[in-house]
């Protein structure tokens, strides 16, 4: 994208992979951080997403606050990608739309030479990345994305939610760059700083 920024950065990978670890890695090197799964969470609390939910998932998925429930929604959407693709339908356009407002708050208030990252899990799959210009790719071996999700999910859910996502071959493809996240965090920092003088030639 030939946008007015001088740098957005796109960062994606499969659940569990450490994305958001090393969104922040960037953000210690002047990277303004939005992350996707804050705003979802956030429009999960709003009326008019939360109301639409409802009506099309019932009250089984709420909590005793009658909030939104999102273990409960994820075990019906997880198993189920005609159900996944209504809740992606509701909430998918609205995440986008404030993705970009983000982006241009962002712009507003450090200019245009402003290097922001976005942290979406869903990138491709949302056809987001037009909005960026570089896109990373963050893999990591199976048994460390268990680990890292072990006490949210179970291994059965996990496998679910990797099969519902767009397989890793395919978004490595689709990358300018790849990095791997094995809780090596010394090697996962060398790594982003690599990305970065790339990024800073061109």
């Amino acid at each position: 994208m030939n946008g007015v920024f001088e740098m957005i950065i796109g960062i994606t990978g499969p659940i569990g992979s450490g994305k958001s670890t090393v969104a922040k890695l960037f953000s210690k090197h002047w990277y303004n951080r939005i992350d996707a799964d804050e705003i979802a969470h956030e429009l999960l609390k709003n009326s008019q997403i939360k109301n639409k939910i409802i009506k099309e998932f019932g009250n089984k998925i709420l909590d005793k606050q009658k909030n939104i429930d999102r273990k409960k929604l994820g075990s019906i959407v997880f198993n189920d990608n005609v159900q996944l693709k209504k809740l992606n339908s509701i909430m998918h356009t609205t995440i986008i739309k404030e993705i970009k407002n983000k982006i241009n708050k962002t712009k507003n208030k450090c200019g245009d030479d402003a290097k922001i990252i976005i942290d979406a899990p869903l990138l491709f799959e949302t056809e987001t990345e037009h909005v960026a210009d570089k896109i990373i790719v963050v893999k990591s071996k199976k048994e460390n994305i268990f680990k890292r999700l072990d006490k949210k999910f179970s291994k059965d859910q996990i496998e679910k939610i990797l099969k519902a996502q767009m397989p890793l071959e395919d978004k490595i493809k689709r990358a300018d760059f790849v990095i791997e996240n094995n809780d090596d965090l010394k090697d996962v920092e060398k790594q982003v700083i690599g990305v970065i003088k790339k990024l800073n030639q061109k």
